[in-house]
């Protein structure tokens, strides 16, 4: 009996450091006792109506509550032992996930000009680090070479923060909020949750992941060493 109970909980860890069952109808304790499991977390996605993504190893996820089209590209990746890199995720359920070498796929109705600018990226061969957008059309994507806004103003704030802290890693931004790590610091704008601040300025881990939904937050550095409040 004792053997087989052993078996039975080996099985239940397999499928959520793999996360190969293909039923998303899990909550969030689900996704956070996953990144307990796996000891390191590399990078998330994180909503407040459209549920959740963690990321761990190559391929390795674990899913809450995500819209069918994604948690159908994820076990795609996964069972075929591509890397996915980073995970996109709005509150209208429009998606974007990074992954291979250099690729990247996206729901239909991203905003046009961020699909625009990551066939630019792929086809200069920049390598994509993140890409964020949220469900008023603005948008940011990260490369090695450069980065890439949706306005003017979001240029230039983000700009001006360069100026100040170095080369920009992560950029996360929401309905209400605006947030992006640099080499040496950190800028915010809108509704960012003060536990978060709080923790950006205490860490020492140099800061490559970061995402934020109400006051729901990660954030990770490049081994997937990470802290988080969801």
């Amino acid at each position: 009996m004792k053997r087989r109970l052993s078996k039975i909980l080996l099985f239940v860890m397999t499928i959520c450091l793999t996360t190969l069952s293909a039923n998303a109808q899990r909550d969030r304790n689900y996704v956070k006792n996953c990144i307990k499991e796996w000891g390191t977390c590399k990078n998330v996605a994180i909503t407040k109506t459209n549920g959740d993504v963690a990321l761990y190893g190559r391929c390795g996820y674990a899913a809450s509550n995500i819209p069918s089209g994604l948690l159908d590209k994820l076990k795609e990746l996964n069972e075929s032992n591509t890397l996915i890199d980073d995970v996109q995720l709005t509150e209208s359920g429009r998606w974007c996930v990074l992954y291979g070498k250099n690729d990247a796929t996206w729901t239909t109705n991203v905003p046009a000009g961020l699909a625009r600018k990551i066939n630019e990226f792929h086809d200069n061969n920049y390598v994509v680090r993140s890409i964020t957008f949220n469900d008023l059309d603005q948008w940011v994507i990260v490369s090695d070479e450069y980065y890439a806004t949706s306005s003017s103003t979001l240029t230039s704030w983000l700009k001006s923060g360069s100026d100040k802290y170095g080369r920009l890693w992560a950029v996360c931004l929401t309905d209400d909020a605006a947030i992006a790590v640099y080499a040496h610091g950190f800028r915010y704008k809108g509704n960012i949750p003060e536990g978060l601040i709080s923790a950006l300025r205490s860490t020492t881990f140099n800061v490559y992941r970061l995402k934020i939904s109400g006051t729901a937050w990660f954030f990770a550095d490049e081994d997937g060493n990470y802290r988080y409040y969801m």
